[in-house]
């Protein structure tokens, strides 16, 4: 039996559903909140700024990067200025620098030896997607199979970040690819279907499977699903097409 949520975590996805926020980012703003909590065993509305700031410092002591930090950090400063409504307390959360990193782009060769490294036909299907369309592992995991437009040789990307739809690109050889797979797994509503056929592959399953290829495929660098994704860009770039086109395709 699932443990009932309580009124404050309640409140809290209401005021992420109101704002329109994705439901990958309400997981995360939902589990930082939750980490926080744990950390010092109270509920999160009876700690303050300098409870705050000692979570601060473990996380640093745990040697979790800026990003990561930043992260958690906003969450919480959404939980403290939105949901307890105290923008004293949120607007003294100290946000870390963000680290301007260049994103790991794999070269296509290197692409094609993780690719057939995963076993799987519907994960290995779905990063070739994530690949060939430039998608972020949220919307791939969301695709029905009504969203392949063979006709006009586009994929419709529902909800994509800020809840926007949009269109990108469907090539030949992608197409040739989603048929093969259809043909071979006859998925019903989901394109790429979890244990539930209800529901769709979790993230974790196309992320693991990633890391997991990866490793036999012996690459090197440090390499996740959204690594497929700026290669696509990347790849695009180098054939000459103009960056607003991939913007447009990225969404």
């Amino acid at each position: 039996m699932s443990k009932p949520i309580s009124p404050l975590r309640q409140r809290m996805i209401e005021d992420m559903i109101m704002r329109n926020l994705s439901p990958s980012t309400q997981e995360t703003y939902i589990r930082a909140v939750a980490e926080f909590s744990a950390f010092h065993r109270r509920s999160p509305d009876k700690l303050g700024i300098e409870h705050l700031r000692d979570y601060h410092l473990h996380l640093v002591s745990r040697g979790l990067t800026a990003n990561s930090i930043w992260v958690k950090m906003g969450a919480l400063r959404f939980f403290y200025r939105t949901t307890l409504r105290r923008p004293d307390i949120a607007k003294q959360i100290p946000m870390p620098r963000r680290l301007d990193s260049l994103p790991t782009v794999l070269a296509r060769d290197e692409v094609e030896r993780l690719l057939k490294a995963v076993h799987d036909l519907k994960l290995r299907t779905a990063l070739i997607t994530v690949y060939s369309a430039g998608l972020r592992i949220s919307e791939a995991i969301a695709l029905t199979v009504r969203d392949i437009d063979s006709a006009r040789m586009v994929i419709c990307v529902r909800q994509g970040k800020g809840g926007k739809d949009r269109y990108t690109v469907l090539s030949k050889q992608l197409l040739g690819i989603l048929r093969d797979y259809w043909q071979r797994s006859r998925p019903l509503h989901w394109l790429f279907p979890g244990r539930n056929p209800s529901r769709p592959v979790t993230k974790r399953a196309l992320q693991l499977a990633c890391r997991r290829a990866a490793v036999a495929a012996g690459l090197s660098k440090s390499v996740t699903v959204h690594t497929l994704r700026h290669s696509f860009a990347t790849h695009l770039l180098e054939q000459g097409v103009d960056i607003r086109v991939i913007q447009d395709l990225l969404g």
